[in-house]
């Protein structure tokens, strides 16, 4: 945030308080000075106006002007392409130093005299506005010619940059700045003069806003016709200051008010709207998107409100529609990335919180463009139907806890009556507070206590030593703990045996197995070893190499697990439950007769269920490296979402690491459950098993039948499950699947009814939705 001492002295009076001591103030309010940077003009720079203008007679692209100076006219030679007769402008005079050695001499530019230089924005140390001269009005203050400009004090100011934090989104203007300042020194407001000079015709001859009623933003609309409005030169300045500097008067007065008051401002060209009644009347329409964002239409889709601002389409003639928009930060926020919309510059300054007092924005606009030659239409279109203040009751001696110290109650009453808080004394000690709508940071009275503290100033506050009540009390750290105990044991009763390896890994065989890998520039700079030379993306590689390496030692099979971090692409780490197991499933015994069989798929697939809990299994959409076997692949599914694999492992990385029939396993260890096992009541009356065998292509998946199974509601089914699936020359291109019902009531024993209705049920809805029907 860019602030000038001149700006904010337009709000508050500041001129018996040093720039340096504001700096300070600002870092002891909160608002971190980034840098301070002066700007003045040089010496002998003065203001000269331009009486002639001729071309060169050996020169095309230099002009003879003869200038007036005070006191002296002077002949200048120039070559910049907008230099005309009437103009005031800056005049180095002969003798002046503009800096890096450069000094106006008496000099002949191709056999003409020249004594001195008009002189641009820049080559007298002032932002860029153009390619050729600055042109200079009264808006500085009274053009007296021959006088120099470094005594006109606002050509000459001190700018500061300052770091917000993104909760501060009310100080994203001068006057959020300023409102700061005046609550720490004690300076009143200037009240702001706006004259807006209207015509004839009221808005409504001319502009119709339609607004569906289900839009989450406030506007105000006006209208107005800026053929003869030229921007200041003052405002020009400071929009260059901010690097913002378009040389549209219309975008750069959107700019500089948006600055200045913390309104988000826009406008579209009347051409640009639909129009009706013979294009007399235009209307402009706000409704939702497909996204469910608030967006502006003419003729086509103007804008997205808060979120992002097309290119304004301007023509000298046209009028133009001006618009003042707030949405609140946190709504907006939330939408945003719940869709990933795609968002504009403007966001910055909406997502943060915007100033929600719209008038004030309009009337500074239309007040600077009335000034400056803009007609307005009579009349605005508005929807500015404000949310109530959020109301809080503090108690004063919890607010003096909170910071340790007394602070007597009339201190903070009028701290917060500065801040833009309305204050009533309840009772008993109590403030009943409401919070201004600029302010939606603050929410309980730890914020309302921090709000006094800055005003005070944290070196204000004498330091007293910390006491620590220890709590018992739970939070995300201690309930990870037990959660991370609890699987470890429920890995260990299933056979795994836990492991811990780096959570550094090698590069090239990231890449070899086509694992993603973290950014070249987030990597490590200095690695501890060349094999561990980047963040590891995976714990089941080095679950791999594990195992590889206990069966180089004589072990017919290996099963491990591993709770830890790894890392993405960005470098953002989050923790994940890895299973692996290699060989056979069992230990040689009497049973297997001496020859246990390897492990295999749902086998494996169980062991992972009985440690993290239930889960379904889908097919893979998309084979994410080459550890997946392209067959035997599974996405893990926990309450509809994917939250790992499962999967055997390629034959080709068993190779190349010798190992037989392995399988792998990687769930985000933050998805996976830990609610408290509930007591449910059971059925004592008996249960029913009944079996429905019925046709389906085999093109069909098994989830699209338990899918329309799970819809049908039926109290009576208890469980189902597939146990057979079968198919001949007769089936052709379809299979017979087998499934198994256990039908159960809680109140009844089942009569052979109910059990009818029930099977009947099934295979309707079954038929139905699907086309399945019962084998012959």
């Amino acid at each position: 945030m860019i602030i000038t001492r001149n700006w904010v002295q337009e709000y508050i009076d500041i001129s018996k308080i040093t720039t340096d001591d504001i700096c300070k103030t600002l870092n002891s309010i909160g608002l971190e000075v980034d840098s301070l940077q002066t700007q003045r003009v040089p010496s002998k720079v003065v203001v000269g106006k331009v009486l002639e203008k001729k071309k060169h007679p050996d020169a095309d692209k230099l002009n003879i002007c003869q200038v007036d100076i005070g006191g002296e006219k002077v002949q200048i030679v120039c070559g910049a392409k907008n230099v005309d007769a009437g103009q005031f402008v800056p005049v180095a005079v002969v003798g002046c130093d503009l800096g890096n050695n450069f000094k106006i001499k008496k000099a002949k530019l191709r056999g003409v005299e020249s004594n001195g230089m008009i002189c641009s924005s820049t080559e007298i140390g002032l932002p860029k506005l153009n390619d050729g001269i600055l042109e200079l009005d009264s808006s500085i203050g009274e053009l007296v010619i021959g006088k120099e400009l470094k005594n006109y004090p606002l050509m000459n100011d001190d700018v500061i940059e300052i770091e917000l934090t993104a909760n501060r989104g009310d100080c994203l203007s001068i006057n959020g700045v300023a409102r700061e300042l005046s609550a720490y020194y004690n300076i009143p407001f200037i009240e702001q003069e706006n004259s807006i000079e209207v015509n004839d015709l009221g808005i409504g001859q001319v502009l119709e806003v339609e607004s569906s009623g289900d839009i989450d933003s406030k506007y105000i609309y006006k209208v107005a016709a800026l053929e003869d409005f030229r921007l200041p030169v003052l405002c020009k300045l400071r929009v260059g200051i901010l690097e913002k500097f378009e040389e549209s008067d219309l975008k750069d007065t959107i700019t500089y008010v948006t600055h200045s008051t913390g309104v988000i401002l826009n406008a579209y060209a009347r051409k640009d709207l639909k129009s009706k009644d013979k294009e007399e009347i235009s209307v402009l329409s706000i409704k939702k998107d497909a996204q469910g964002f608030d967006s502006v239409e003419g003729k086509e889709q103007l804008s997205t409100i808060c979120i992002n601002h097309e290119k304004i389409n301007e023509d000298e003639k046209s009028e133009y529609v001006i618009e003042a928009t707030y949405m609140e930060p946190e709504l907006l926020s939330k939408k945003v990335f719940e869709t990933k919309k795609k968002t504009g510059e403007i966001y910055y300054r909406t997502s943060r919180g915007s100033e929600p007092c719209l008038e004030f924005g309009i009337d500074t606009f239309c007040s600077l463009i009335s000034k400056a030659g803009g007609k307005l239409y009579n009349g605005t279109e508005a929807y500015n139907d404000y949310n109530e203040k959020h109301t809080l009751d503090v108690n004063i001696d919890k607010i003096n806890s909170i910071i340790g110290q007394e602070v007597q109650k009339a201190t903070i009453e009028n701290i917060l009556s500065s801040l833009g808080f309305e204050v009533k004394d309840v009772a008993n000690n109590v403030l009943s507070l409401k919070v201004p709508l600029f302010r939606h940071d603050i929410k309980n009275i730890a914020d309302v206590t921090e709000e006094i503290v800055r005003i005070i100033g944290i070196d204000n506050i004498k330091a007293k030593p910390q006491v620590i009540d220890e709590a018992n009390r739970a939070n995300k750290t201690s309930v990870n703990l037990r959660k991370r105990n609890k699987l470890r044991f429920k890995a260990i009763e299933n056979g795994f045996y836990e492991t811990v390896t780096y959570v550094l890994a090698n590069k090239e065989k990231l890449e070899r197995y086509s694992l993603p890998t973290v950014k070249e520039s987030l990597d490590l700079l200095n690695p501890i070893v060349k094999e561990l030379d980047t963040f590891r993306t995976t714990v089941s590689l080095n679950l791999v190499e594990a195992c590889s390496n206990n069966m180089k030692l004589g072990f017919k099979s290996a099963a491990f697990f591993e709770i830890g971090k790894i890392f993405n692409a960005n470098r953002e780490e989050k923790s994940v439950i890895s299973f692996i197991f290699s060989g056979q499933k069992e230990i040689e015994s009497f049973s297997n007769s001496g020859k246990p069989e390897d492990i295999e798929f749902f086998a494996f697939a169980k062991k992972v269920l009985n440690t993290i809990g239930k889960f379904d299994l889908v097919p893979m959409k998309k084979i994410p490296n080459k550890l997946i076997h392209p067959y035997q692949n599974a996405s893990v599914i926990i309450d509809n979402e994917e939250v790992g694999f499962i999967s055997k492992l390629h034959p080709r990385v068993c190779d190349d690491y010798d190992l037989s029939n392995t399988f792998i396993a990687e769930i985000d260890f933050e998805k996976i459950k830990n609610d408290l096992t509930k007591v449910e009541a059971f059925s004592k009356f008996q249960s029913s098993k009944k079996d429905l065998s019925i046709v389906t292509p085999k093109s069909m998946e098994y989830k699209e039948i338990k899918e329309v199974i799970d819809s049908i509601k039926d109290k009576n089914i208890k469980q189902y499950n597939l146990i057979d699936i079968y198919s001949d020359e007769k089936l052709g291109e379809n299979e017979s699947l087998t499934i198994r019902f256990v039908l159960q009531n809680d109140d009844k024993t089942l009569e052979e009814e109910d059990i009818t209705s029930t099977m009947n049920n099934i295979l309707d809805t079954l038929n139905n939705k699907l086309g399945i029907s019962l084998r012959d």
